[in-house]
């Protein structure tokens, strides 16, 4: 029996910051983002929009099209938590008018929660083949003004619903996974923005994806020459194509530009103009490649690595499914892509600046431009949510 993911949906806020106008407010060349971390733009979500709203808007066309009435499992991945008990998967739950026999759960692990996810969504479905879960991967990536991460901030969900003879990737059983404690990359609970050591996060990342894939080469036989697409995880564009040339010299295996580029550039197209999602990011790079890969991707094996700092590695694979086009949302992401608003940088600053409220006081938020759903204020401690479906 093929599991896997039956169909998938983006979101990313409506609000974007050209690197070209950060570049300038810094004083630095803009090259040294649109080429060194092959960044162009960073999704900037305004103050009345998190990750539930996010994670409820990407889920959104799924409940518009009756998908989730067999959801017994909603699982919620995030790294940008915004309670320290409730899951935020519960609010989107309520969001969506799902059933209420349903297990909700939150997980956490850096960028790798995702992955995590969708491997316990398929051993849901393994068990109950005649059920789906619904997996949320949603994050904010945010640094400090000025620091060396901030040209990859970014923000962006992605729903998948996990089910038995998928409609779109069948996700293959053997993979490798690997963890170490290290400190590369961590948000201690007194602080907004992310702890980031770069380079050594570069290093452990390609360590992990080595360990990885030995243990999945070992389970399966299988080189590289058996893929035909990859999908990394993505905190930037130019690490994904780090990753994989690093990969490609461990084993010995030549190759070039071009070939570079067939293997993994519809996959780095939506990251590319969105910024980095976190949990969501390799994820969002699935989607741009179904979505805008000119060829038919029909019984072609995609190689997918997830990472998250901290750390935990996995890399697996799975294999598209004949008809997937017809499945998929690629003119709605498009059409979000293509119609979102730009900020000057000031407009950028005083968002950020924004930040949620942290007195217990009564706040309504003022109405940006969302996605279905809102981030309407706080009452007597409680976040209020506001759908905007009529």
């Amino acid at each position: 029996m093929n599991i896997g993911v039956d169909r998938i949906s983006f979101c990313t806020s409506n609000y974007f910051v050209d690197l070209k106008t950060l570049a300038h407010a810094r004083s630095v060349d803009p090259d040294k983002y649109y080429v060194g971390i092959g960044q162009e733009k960073m999704g900037i979500p305004p103050p009345d929009e998190d990750v539930v709203t996010l994670a409820a808007s990407a889920a959104y066309p799924l409940m518009r099209d009756g998908e989730l009435g067999d959801v017994e499992l909603l699982l919620f991945a995030t790294e940008t938590g915004i309670d320290q008990s409730k899951a935020a998967g519960i609010y989107v739950h309520g969001l969506l008018d799902m059933s209420p026999r349903c297990r909700t759960v939150e997980l956490k692990q850096a960028c790798y929660s995702g992955t995590a996810a969708l491997q316990l969504a398929i051993g849901f479905v393994a068990r109950n083949p005649q059920k789906k879960a619904l997996v949320l991967s949603s994050d904010i990536a945010r640094y400090e003004l000025g620091s060396p991460g901030e040209a990859t901030q970014g923000c962006g969900a992605v729903a998948m619903l996990v089910s038995a003879n998928p409609r779109l990737v069948a996700i293959e059983p053997e993979c490798g996974y690997y963890t170490e404690d290290v400190m590369d990359f961590w948000r201690p609970n007194y602080r907004s923005e992310a702890l980031v050591d770069g380079k050594y996060s570069t290093m452990v990342y390609i360590h992990a994806l080595l360990e990885s894939w030995k243990q999945y080469a070992d389970q399966t036989g299988r080189t590289l020459a058996d893929f035909d697409r990859f999908c990394y995880h993505i905190p930037f564009t130019k690490m994904a194509e780090k990753a994989h040339q690093k990969l490609a010299r461990k084993l010995k295996v030549e190759i070039g530009k071009d070939e570079m580029l067939a293997l993994l550039e519809e996959s780095l197209r939506y990251s590319r103009i969105t910024g980095n999602c976190y949990t969501a990011s390799m994820y969002v790079g699935l989607a741009s490649l179904l979505d805008t890969a000119e060829e038919d991707l029909t019984g072609k094996r995609i190689g997918l690595y997830s990472y998250g700092s901290g750390c935990v590695g996995e890399f697996f694979s799975g294999v598209v499914q004949p008809g997937y086009r017809e499945f998929l949302y690629a003119d709605q992401h498009r059409n979000l892509l293509d119609n979102r608003t730009e900020l000057t940088y000031q407009q950028y600053e005083d968002i950020y600046n924004y930040g949620v409220p942290t007195d217990a006081g009564e706040y309504v938020f003022p109405q940006y431009k969302t996605g279905p759903f809102r981030f309407s204020g706080i009452s007597q401690h409680k976040r209020e949510y506001e759908s905007l479906v009529e």
